[in-house]
């Protein structure tokens, strides 16, 4: 027997697509269009949230039964805090200058919904293994659109991935920008990365009646 069950492996595979939390669920919108100019931001805010979740759900799990209900949030949060604090000293000790970037973005994790979500929705009420499998479905789903809304927002906005420039250089008016391409100035500013998320609802919604119906 493999060591997920169909039942484990959509905890995984359904926020990836027909439950994810930015685009069915409209969660965590705010970071999605605080952090979306450059794909390492994006890439780096994704991680983070990968083992803020998939680590929170494990503790809020494994303490489930001893929590009084009355002050279960406040544990949430303290556990959710300490996960996040966590994460970003890893950052000022390995990529300082992408710390500053994100700066407070990283603090608003604690205030994420998805978190908080995942852990009153699932971990409450769950063990430890599954509960840790739905942390990292959701975080994923979270993740992947993000990823995907800082590449268009990088490539379009300012011709580059990583900070690499991927096509040509804008001054010597090479690559693609020999052909009269400028960059969209516009992708880099928060509003479009709102109207870059609702093009992707359009096409998920587009693909799946279902999700129309619903």
């Amino acid at each position: 027997m493999g060591l997920l069950s169909k039942k484990d492996a959509k905890l995984i595979i359904d926020p990836l697509a027909d439950d994810n939390p930015i685009t069915i669920q409209v969660l965590g919108i705010c970071s999605a269009l605080a952090i979306t100019a450059e794909l390492k931001a994006s890439l780096v805010m994704a991680i983070s949230v990968i083992f803020v979740l998939g680590m929170g759900n494990v503790v809020i799990s494994l303490m489930r039964n001893i929590i009084p209900s009355k002050i279960r949030i406040i544990v949430q949060l303290i556990v959710v805090a300490t996960l996040v604090i966590i994460v970003d000293l890893v950052l000022k000790a390995f990529a300082y200058e992408l710390s500053k970037t994100l700066s407070v973005f990283v603090g608003l994790i604690i205030t994420n919904c998805i978190i908080m979500g995942r852990f009153e929705a699932f971990a409450l009420g769950n063990g430890p293994w599954r509960s840790f499998l739905d942390g990292i479905g959701n975080a994923l789903g979270y993740g992947v659109i993000l990823i995907i809304v800082g590449f268009f927002r990088e490539l379009l906005g300012s011709g580059t991935l990583f900070g690499f420039p991927v096509l040509g250089d804008p001054i010597a008016k090479t690559g693609l920008y020999s052909t009269g391409y400028e960059n969209n100035g516009f992708m880099i500013m928060p509003p479009m990365a709102l109207i870059v998320v609702g093009i992707i609802i359009w096409v998920q919604r587009s693909r799946n009646k279902a999700l129309i119906e619903d």
